[in-house]
């Protein structure tokens, strides 16, 4: 790529070369030509005739005037010819170059144009015309990611309103009949309490995921590391979610070595393998399996968390890790979380150096995470 940048700029670099060169020889030999047919030749008896018949001058009047004031001047005369005709070259030279700078000049007010017209230079310009292009093509990339992320925060804003709505209307409506029923009866009190506290740890759990989320993007978390047996972590946290899995009948399969290990921040990694677990358990079918596996591939530590359930579209598996991002049927059912979970998750992969993926096919989905260098 650099020799093709270097041959593009000898182009334009042996034209200006050319162009320079070329007026340095033409002034020379415009002088020569001068000197040795004119001055050398004819050019006294030129200068006496113009003398007799313009300005009416005897032939010895003129003679003598021609000797005074041009033969003794000859040496000042010459010099002044050569200095005329090598400020006309000069100009012509500038003069090229100035259009030069005025093709650059539209080049950059067709860079500021708001159009997709591509930029033309001259032939001997394309590298200034490839670089003008691609810097229009990364300002107008910029232009749409500042656009889209105007739309993400507008529709964060919108999301986080709807998902603090939901819970705190219930707080407010339960609240609300405790307030105008102050003698119900104390089991339907009570139930009335737990749904509304149930409803406020909610949104207390919301508030806390929109906080943490934000800490990560302004890169205020720091990580623990340190060596983390992987396999003890991963039956820890199925056994902590089998209640959840219980309900709909599911289970967990560990598919890995015992002594695997991966350092990391242990904490932070049991909350990303809890959100994939979870995400798992909530839209996996009934009744089946959800299997993890792990390995080294290359050095790194691979861990696959696969489940059987309905295919995910292609275009959302990437907007699964977005901020507020869920599934539609999570929304209208109310099973999903807040929509945050994984991409608390991918903050703390990439925090770790790795990264998170989600593939869908064949009535299964499976979430895969790298992690650079395994502890040996």
């Amino acid at each position: 790529m650099k020799r093709t940048d270097r041959d593009e700029y000898s182009v334009f670099h042996s034209k200006l070369t050319r162009r320079v060169c070329g007026s340095v020889v033409l002034s020379v030999v415009i002088v020569a030509a001068l000197y040795r047919l004119f001055w050398k030749r004819r050019m006294g008896d030129l200068i006496v005739w113009c003398l007799v018949n313009v300005m009416n001058m005897s032939h010895q009047e003129a003679f003598y005037f021609y000797s005074d004031h041009f033969r003794l001047n000859k040496d000042l005369f010459f010099c002044a010819a050569i200095f005329l005709v090598f400020a006309a070259m000069l100009w012509r030279v500038f003069r090229g170059m100035s259009r030069y700078f005025s093709e650059i000049n539209q080049g950059i007010e067709a860079l500021l144009a708001d159009d997709e017209a591509p930029i033309r230079l001259s032939p001997e310009m394309l590298p200034f015309e490839r670089k003008l292009n691609a810097v229009k093509k990364t300002l107008a990339e910029q232009k749409e990611e500042t656009a889209q992320a105007e739309r993400r925060k507008d529709e964060l804003v919108m999301y986080l309103a709807h998902d603090i709505r939901t819970p705190l209307t219930s707080v407010i409506g339960y609240l609300s009949l405790l307030e105008e029923e102050p003698d119900i009866p104390p089991e339907q009190r009570a139930k009335r309490v737990r749904i509304a506290l149930d409803k406020a740890y909610r949104l207390e759990t919301m508030m806390n995921e929109f906080f943490e989320i934000t800490r990560y993007n302004s890169q205020q978390i720091t990580l623990s590391r340190e060596p983390v047996d992987l396999y003890y972590l991963l039956v820890q946290l199925a056994d902590e979610l089998t209640p959840l899995l219980a309900e709909r009948g599911n289970s967990v399969a560990l598919n890995m070595d015992e002594n695997l290990t991966v350092r990391g921040d242990a904490e932070k990694l049991a909350r990303v393998f809890g959100n994939i677990l979870k995400n798992a358990a909530a839209y996996s079918d009934p009744r089946t399996e959800i299997t993890v596996s792990a390995g080294k591939v290359e050095g790194d530590v691979v861990i696959r968390f696969r489940n059987d359930g309905e295919d995910i579209p292609p275009e959302k598996l990437e907007a699964m890790f977005d901020k507020f991002c869920r599934l539609d049927q999570a929304r209208s059912t109310g099973t999903g979380g807040t929509g945050l979970g994984l991409a608390i998750a991918k903050e703390i992969i990439s925090l770790h150096g790795g990264i998170i993926r989600a593939f869908s096919g064949n009535h299964t989905v499976t979430f895969l995470v790298r992690l650079p260098g395994g502890e040996s």
